[in-house]
C-alpha cells in the first residue's frame, strides 16, 4: 500500500472529495505530467481568486486553511509547493500503478472509437454513461449539480477518467474550453492483474466456463452482442442466450441501440467477478 505523503492534505482542502474542487488543478495543455504541473504553477492570480471565490459559492459548509488566503493573493511559492505536492502525490501513489491506469483508459477509448466508427456519434452519446440521453443538439446527464454547459461554436474534449466516480462531470468556468469527464468502466481487480483476477475457478464452477468468460468480457467493456462473441470465441446465438441467462440473474444489463443490443456488467457482476459478495446470515 503507497504512503501517501503528508503534504497531499493540501490538495485535498482545495479538491474534497465531495464537491467543487479548484479548475485551475486541472489545466489543459495538451501534455503530459510535467507540463501541466508547471502549467498549474504559472496560473494567474486572477484565476486563483475566481476559482477560491467559487469554491467558497459551491462548499459553504468547508473552512479553507489559512495559507488559502495568501494564495488568492498570488504568493507564488505557495503555487510552487503545490507543484511540487501533486509532483510527489503522482510518484508515491499513482506512478506504481500508472501503466495499468493507463491501460484501462486506453481501452475506454477503444471502444468509443470503435462505437464512432461502427455505430456513429449517436451511439457514443447514448453510451457515453448510464444517464446518458442524446436528442441532437442536446446531450442530458446525471449531472451533481444543475448546470448547463453552452458550447458556442466550441468543440466539446470527451474526458474519460479513471477517477471519476458515478456521474460525469465538468468544469465550472465557461471561459475554459469545454470538457466533459465521464467515468470509465474499470476492469475487475485491474490492481493486480496476471494474479487473482484471472483466477475465476469457484465462479466457473457455478456459472460455467462460457458464461464466466462472457461475464468477464462484459466487465472489461460495454459491447454488442457480435463484438462479445468475437471476444470470447462463443457463437452470436450461445453469446445471445448467455447473455440473456446473465442478465436475468442481474449480473449484465442490456440497452437496445438502433439495430444493435449493448451489455454492461452490473454492479452485483462486478461483485462476483471480485469475490466481494456480502455473506449472507446463516
Amino acid at each position: 500500500m503507497p504512503h501517501v505523503p503528508a503534504a497531499t492534505r493540501m490538495l485535498s482542502a482545495l479538491a474534497p472529495a465531495v464537491g467543487y474542487s479548484c479548475d485551475f488543478l486541472t489545466p489543459r495543455t495538451g501534455a503530459g505530467l510535467p507540463e501541466q504541473t508547471q502549467a498549474l504553477r504559472a496560473t494567474p492570480r486572477s484565476r486563483l481568486r475566481g476559482d477560491l471565490e467559487t469554491y467558497t459559492r459551491f462548499n459553504p459548509q468547508r473552512h479553507l486553511p489559512r495559507w488559502v488566503g495568501d494564495l488568492a493573493d498570488g504568493e507564488a511559492h505557495l503555487l510552487d509547493l503545490i507543484g511540487d505536492v501533486a509532483d510527489s502525490y503522482f510518484t508515491a501513489c499513482l506512478a506504481p500503478y500508472w501503466e495499468r491506469i493507463r491501460t484501462q483508459v486506453g481501452k475506454d477509448l477503444q471502444l468509443r472509437t470503435r462505437t464512432l466508427a461502427t455505430a456513429g456519434w449517436d451511439a457514443v452519446f447514448n453510451t457515453l454513461h448510464t444517464s446518458a440521453r442524446w436528442s441532437y443538439p442536446v446531450l442530458e446527464l446525471d449531472y451533481p449539480v444543475d448546470q448547463d454547459m453552452h458550447l458556442k461554436g466550441r468543440g466539446l474534449l470527451l474526458q474519460p477518467s479513471f477517477f471519476c466516480r458515478y456521474t460525469p462531470t465538468a468544469l465550472v468556468d465557461s471561459s475554459y474550453d469545454p470538457v466533459l469527464v465521464y467515468p470509465i468502466e474499470h476492469q475487475p481487480n485491474w490492481a493486480s492483474p496476471g494474479t487473482a483476477d484471472n483466477d475465476h475457478r469457484p465462479l466457473i464452477a457455478i456459472l460455467g466456463p462460457a458464461r464466466t468468460s462472457l461475464l468477464q468480457a462484459v466487465a472489461e467493456g460495454t459491447g454488442s452482442t457480435t463484438e462479445l462473441a468475437s471476444r470470447t470465441g462463443l457463437t452470436p446465438s450461445n453469446t445471445s442466450r448467455h447473455l440473456t441467462a446473465l442478465r436475468e440473474a442481474s449480473l449484465t444489463s442490456s440497452q437496445r441501440h438502433h439495430s444493435a443490443t449493448l451489455h454492461s456488467v452490473t454492479g452485483l457482476g462486478i461483485a462476483l467477478l471480485n469475490g466481494t459478495l456480502p455473506q449472507l446470515p446463516a
